[in-house]
């Protein structure tokens, strides 16, 4: 699941005879895309409640919480079950007195998606500082928009725009991270039988 997804800012890498461009919206089968996913330290948070089974009706769960509160959990699955004294049981096994205990574990791991898109092509023509024009590997050309105060290094030296020259055989990539969040929740149910319910011991 994904929350609150920040957008990074865009890396652009260059080496000698390289310069780097953003993409503009639409790309085409000449530019190569990855995308890794970095995985953080994951934190963990518990939440205990507990409570008394006051009734089952249907698949109506009613408890009455250690606060004194009485709680409906409806639609509660016939898959799901409860460990009662070592014992699994469904929902219509529950009876009035069993004390319960649910522990929700949240699971927190920050992440970082990084999409990398590079594309090789020969300078074409170039309108610096807005955009540039490549001639693909297939023989098609595509404009690239240039980022506002972009610099690039050619042959070693720094330089801007202006400095692109056509026939220029130039590698454009863009780097993208997107910092985001994966929360994942587990919960277990565990109880107990009335302290007044008979045991049956079989020797």
């Amino acid at each position: 699941m994904k929350s609150n997804v920040i957008w990074g800012k865009r890396i652009l890498v260059f080496a000698a005879a390289m310069l780097c461009l953003a993409f503009a919206a639409s790309t085409s089968a000449q530019v190569q895309s990855t995308t890794t996913t970095t995985s953080g330290i994951p934190t963990k948070e518990v939440k205990i409640e507990s409570g008394e089974v006051v009734a089952v009706k249907g698949n109506h769960l009613f408890v009455k919480m250690a606060d004194g509160t009485l709680r409906d959990f409806p639609n509660v699955p016939e898959s799901a079950r409860v460990t009662v004294d070592g014992q699994q049981l469904g929902i219509h096994q529950l009876t009035s007195g069993m004390k319960l205990v649910r522990a929700t574990v949240t699971t927190t791991t920050p992440q970082v998606v990084t999409t990398v898109q590079t594309v090789t092509g020969k300078v074409w023509q170039v309108n610096p500082p807005l955009a540039v024009i490549l001639t693909l590997e297939d023989g098609t050309n595509q404009e690239f928009k240039i980022p506002d105060g972009q610099k690039f290094m050619v042959d070693g030296t720094e330089t801007d725009a202006w400095g692109l020259k056509k026939g220029m055989v130039v590698t454009a990539t863009k780097i993208v991270e997107e910092p985001e969040t994966v929360v994942t929740k587990k919960k277990i149910v565990a109880g107990s039988m009335p302290w007044d319910v008979p045991v049956l011991i079989v020797k």
